[in-house]
């Protein structure tokens, strides 16, 4: 039986247990003996004083460890990525099935839309049929059959961080480097990677807005991943404007497949998935330096290899068979659209892409409380970038809204986020650097 109160006394008190406490302590929270009172307490310890390097490892591996942990016997490396959210981030969705078709195994777990950022499995689920609770008997016959799946967590993977999480939430402990770092890991190397890249975002639609913030999470979170055994690179990427010109599930489902299938470049995207999954062949023992990895990844977007494999997967899924020769017939399509116009001529100086995320979600293309329904259909469209040039009265963004009033409202959200000057403005480099 675990001595709670000895954990967070030590913590409280900033000398920090030993791994096996701390370990001990996260198992106890999967099995009931740490009462949401000394959870609570343990989280605001550790988010005033710190568990310090040693310590993020251990709870980390204890939250694993919590619950069921995928183990592999496949033909080639176990890779994945994870993002900490944006505007427009469809990464994952020509990712998985591209780092597939370079012979790596992905079983990506993913995550619903957080705050006012979307999430992937959201995204997915605009896809009629198809379906991201797989059992995991079933996730291992899909990845050696396709090499590719993106899932939500099951209710026995890391039951230690579902339960830490709730608690942080009502007690405002969400924010510490330490409980954010355990929490995402916890839940990745579950998943029985051999290696991950961390795409770590930064600028006004991220979680970590300053950079300095973004590069410590990074840090700690690519410490705390090799300390637990798994290579890790992290990225710093920036989300001062959205990824793709579009934002909301169905629309950036569209845009994914609008890259998959060459019906347009959507050049930012392509990079960071060409970037990201670079890497990870790099760091999986499939590419021998980064360029080598890009122009895998590239190759296997141009073959049409990636969309097969994308394809499968979704009909694996219990999506359509023919998704991917007939997504446009496929997903669902909002029936008002209202173009937001410049109230003056100039240039886009800069996006407040926070606020564009509030929007999508005020529209219903993300949840305000936790169990609210989401219409994948809502979004916005032909956002314009930074640096572009607009008339008076033309189009900076297309609202894709399920009525009238709720475009209405939507339209004067993305006026107010989305700055006309006279510049000039030239937007922010998409890739900052890797820790």
């Amino acid at each position: 039986m675990i001595d709670a109160r000895a954990v967070i006394m030590a913590v409280r008190e900033g000398r920090p247990p030993g791994p096996e406490a701390i370990r001990a302590f996260a198992l106890g929270l999967a099995r009931g003996e740490v009462s949401d009172a000394q959870a609570g307490a343990f989280a605001m310890a550790v988010c005033l004083r710190g568990l310090g390097e040693e310590g993020r490892v251990a709870l980390t591996l204890g939250m694993r460890d919590s619950g069921s942990v995928l183990g592999w016997d496949l033909p080639g490396p176990v890779l994945d990525k994870h993002s900490t959210g944006g505007i427009g981030d469809a990464v994952s969705i020509p990712l998985a099935p591209a780092l597939a078709a370079c012979g790596a195994f992905v079983p990506m777990v993913s995550g619903r839309g957080l705050g006012h950022t979307g999430g992937t499995l959201d995204k997915l689920e605009a896809i009629p049929g198809l379906g991201t609770g797989v059992a995991p008997e079933a996730l291992r016959a899909q990845i050696r059959a396709i090499g590719c799946a993106i899932v939500a967590a099951g209710p026995d993977i890391a039951p230690a961080d579902r339960r830490l999480y709730a608690i942080r939430d009502v007690t405002a402990t969400v924010e510490s480097i330490d409980l954010i770092t355990a929490s995402i890991l916890s839940k990745k190397l579950a998943a029985g990677l051999g290696a991950l890249v961390l795409d770590v975002k930064t600028g006004s639609g991220a979680f970590m807005a300053e950079a300095g913030a973004a590069r410590e999470l990074a840090a700690a979170l690519v410490a705390t991943a090799r300390g637990a055994g798994c290579a890790t690179d992290a990225c710093i990427t920036d989300m001062d404007a959205p990824l793709l010109p579009v934002a909301g599930n169905a629309l950036e489902i569209a845009a994914a497949m609008e890259l998959l299938t060459g019906a347009a470049p959507h050049p930012r995207l392509r990079r960071l998935v060409e970037v990201l999954g670079g890497r990870l062949l790099v760091l999986g023992g499939l590419a021998r330096d980064d360029a080598a990895g890009i122009a895998a990844i590239a190759r296997a977007l141009d073959s049409g290899a990636a969309a097969e494999t994308f394809g499968r997967m979704v009909a694996h899924q219990g999506g359509p068979g023919d998704f991917v020769a007939r997504w446009r017939a496929h997903l669902p399509v909002a029936p008002v659209r209202l173009a937001v116009p410049a109230a003056a001529a100039g240039v886009i100086e800069r996006h407040d892409t926070r606020a564009l995320g509030l929007a999508v979600v005020a529209l219903g293309g993300g949840r305000a409380r936790e169990g609210d329904a989401i219409d994948h259909r809502v979004g916005l469209a032909d956002i314009l970038p930074v640096g572009a040039r607009v008339a008076q009265g033309a189009p900076v963004a297309v609202v894709h809204a399920a009525d009238e009033a709720a475009a209405r409202r939507a339209a004067q959200a993305v006026a107010a986020a989305v700055r006309v000057g006279p510049g000039p403005a030239v937007p922010r480099d998409l890739i900052l650097g890797w820790v």
